[in-house]
């Protein structure tokens, strides 16, 4: 993530560049794309003027659902908005793509850096988005002891702003792993019988 900030000016940019590159069918309004990828209002505008300038994004008008509270219940209403979505005719798509998503898009060391503080990690691996297998069923495997679910969860989310996409995880804590891992359970026969990579191993298996 540090050398593609310091090739393309900023973190923010890399960002959000991966999330229309990840959602290209997708329509984002300012709201959700500062959220999605933990960016400051301030610095999204500044940003999202220079993407529509070079042709990377276009503006759509669209309904966003929106939950209120009516009388104690939950009512989802179609709000008409505006909001911005990625131009597929931009003329360095392709190699954008390549850049951006198609290569590891965070590095293991990164992920380590992110979850370290979650816990005695025993176990990371990872697949799906990782190792371009979208059909995979788990992005990310967290296995240790003394685990803190929300520091994790908190390093996740930090991970898909950084990526752009929403992240498939399953933590579990080292007894648990052990005795699943012994009676052939179908999610960890998924995740380990098919393409994955094992980026903290300290069960040594």
């Amino acid at each position: 993530m540090e050398t593609l900030s310091k090739l393309f000016g900023n973190a923010a940019k890399v960002k959000i560049m991966r999330l229309f590159l990840s959602n290209e069918d997708i329509i984002f309004d300012n709201a959700d794309i500062s959220k999605r990828t933990k960016v400051s209002l301030v610095n999204l505008r500044k940003e999202l003027k220079v993407f529509e300038n070079i042709s990377l994004i276009k503006k759509r008008v669209f309904y966003k659902e929106i939950t209120k509270k009516v009388k104690g219940k939950e009512v989802i209403e179609k709000k008409k908005t505006s909001g911005w979505i990625l131009d597929t005719n931009f003329s360095l798509l392709a190699p954008l793509k390549n850049l951006l998503i198609k290569g590891s898009p965070v590095s293991s060391k990164d992920i380590i850096g992110r979850l370290k503080g979650g816990g005695s990690l025993k176990l990371i691996i990872t697949s799906g988005v990782f190792i371009q297998e979208p059909d995979s069923r788990v992005d990310i495997l967290i296995v240790g002891d003394n685990i803190n679910n929300s520091y994790l969860e908190r390093a996740i989310s930090i991970l898909e702003s950084e990526i752009g996409q929403e992240l498939k995880y399953f933590i579990l804590e080292t007894p648990d792993f052990n005795y699943r891992l012994g009676v052939y359970d179908k999610l960890l026969r998924d995740i380990l019988d098919y393409s994955h990579k094992k980026i903290v191993n300290k069960l040594d298996f």
